[in-house]
């Protein structure tokens, strides 16, 4: 962050005024950001999503969250700016439902970048030191390289990565610094897509491929039903974009743009989730994990298996490495303005800034090493903080209406997106609460 930004710019630097930013920026550069947001962590769960619904089902499923993601944000885009006033999402809110509003919207916010750290380090854990799960043992490329040894646990592995990565990075004063860090994450992000569909490619000639399940298994009857719903918070996860849509408008030189911008970036986001979930379920079939990198230390049949199977998650946690201090930047600042808000900027005063870096890279890493499966975290968020940003809060700006603008459609339109969020959000809560519990107690 810059040093002569005013307390008023750190506590938006998630949600910028407009007349902050240069509207400099053409709509191919907005594709890219929005797109960028989009495609994240949660594209290694989208196999997964694609086991538990089974091939058609979850094609569809996929297409249908990205119409929903492009009403809500119509939703938000329509609101904005109406009366010359609110050009942020939090702006919006606190139009339609006062400072509860904003205040409610940025808790959010800052507890999804938490949870999408959290997963990061548990991926980058599952990249150095395997997973288990369901009495099956993924290897880790440390254990695949040393063996089994305590400096190479997932507990110690992760403390180093905290340590001698992560907080050299997060201790720099300006995010501006990691500019060209963000560039290699996007690259490397590239890699992982280029050579996980090369493999599948040659896994197909070789007819090599995995059997896969064009339907949901009702094997388990009502649990079965339950269990797809589990689904939705994933890739509702993995969709949103909500909170990137106003900085990213403020910057077109013709905002109304936006709207184009967003579809395109869906349409982008849709291609690529459907491509890897595909190739990821096609290669690994009903083996494959919550999350995917976990699957690549298996031995692939193609010339030098083991060492690309290597560079495809070394690429993937290392883009992960390079993205987390940038969310960590947006966390740490909105969390400072909530707990100090009278205190002077964040950056000018050093035991603050090292105090909150390490308590929160602390508690990151701690939930990180206690609730080690990505699966578990995304449907938390998704049926919570990430339901109420992309569904229950555009829904109801709708609703409430302060300018009286929206139709019988409209209204129709939020009403059904915030009763799904909510009661998809309930089911999937609820069935793995008895997933993690019900099981445990049948088996004691």
């Amino acid at each position: 962050m810059k040093p002569e930004m005013n307390r008023e710019s750190v506590a938006l630097a998630l949600l910028p005024k407009s007349n902050q930013i240069s509207a400099t920026s053409s709509i191919s550069a907005a594709v890219f950001n929005v797109s960028t947001c989009m495609i994240g962590a949660g594209i290694m769960s989208v196999p997964a999503t694609l086991k538990v619904l089974g091939i058609v089902p979850g094609f569809l499923v996929i297409l249908i969250m990205a119409f929903l993601m492009e009403v809500t944000v119509e939703f938000l885009l329509r609101y904005t700016n109406y009366s010359g006033d609110a050009n942020t999402y939090g702006g919006v809110m606190a139009e339609s439902f006062g400072k509860f509003g904003s205040f409610a919207l940025q808790i959010c916010v800052m507890i999804s970048n938490l949870g999408a750290l959290i997963i990061y380090l548990i991926i980058i854990g599952d990249v150095l030191t395997g997973n288990e799960s369901e009495g099956v043992l993924h290897l880790g490329i440390l254990q695949q390289c040393f063996g089994f040894h305590w400096w190479n646990s997932r507990a110690y592995s992760l403390l180093f990565v905290v340590i001698f990565v992560m907080l050299p990075l997060l201790l720099l004063p300006r995010v501006e610094s990691l500019g060209h860090a963000s560039a290699v994450s996007i690259l490397l992000a590239v890699v992982f897509v280029v050579i996980s569909s090369g493999m599948a490619i040659y896994a197909l000639i070789e007819g090599q491929t995995q059997q896969l399940s064009l339907v949901p298994d009702f094997s388990d009857g009502l649990l079965s039903v339950f269990n797809l719903f589990t689904t939705i918070p994933v890739l509702a996860t993995a969709f949103a974009c909500h909170v990137t849509i106003h900085p990213v408008r403020a910057e077109l030189e013709k905002q109304s743009d936006m709207s184009t911008a967003v579809r395109i970036s869906l349409v982008l986001s849709v291609v690529i989730y459907l491509a890897v979930g595909f190739v990821g379920y096609l290669l690994f079939g009903d083996s494959i994990m919550a999350d995917m990198l976990v699957n690549f230390d298996q031995t692939s049949n193609l010339p030098g298996g083991l060492m690309i199977n290597a560079i495809v998650r070394l690429s993937y946690a290392i883009h992960l490495m390079l993205v987390f201090p940038v969310i960590f930047y947006t966390l740490r600042a909105n969390m400072d303005e909530m707990i100090f808000p009278r205190k002077s900027l964040l950056a000018n005063d050093t035991t603050r800034f090292m105090s909150l870096t390490c308590v929160l890279l602390a508690f990151i890493y701690v939930v990180a090493i206690a609730l080690p499966n990505i699966w578990y975290f995304f449907q938390f968020m998704g049926s919570t903080t990430v339901a109420c940003i992309a569904f229950v809060f555009p829904g109801a700006i709708v609703l409430r209406d302060v300018h009286g603008i929206s139709t019988r459609k409209d209204r129709v339109m939020a009403i059904m997106v915030v009763i799904l969020a909510v009661v998809t959000s309930v089911i999937a809560i609820s069935t793995n609460l008895y997933s993690l519990f019900g099981n445990s107690a049948s088996e004691n």
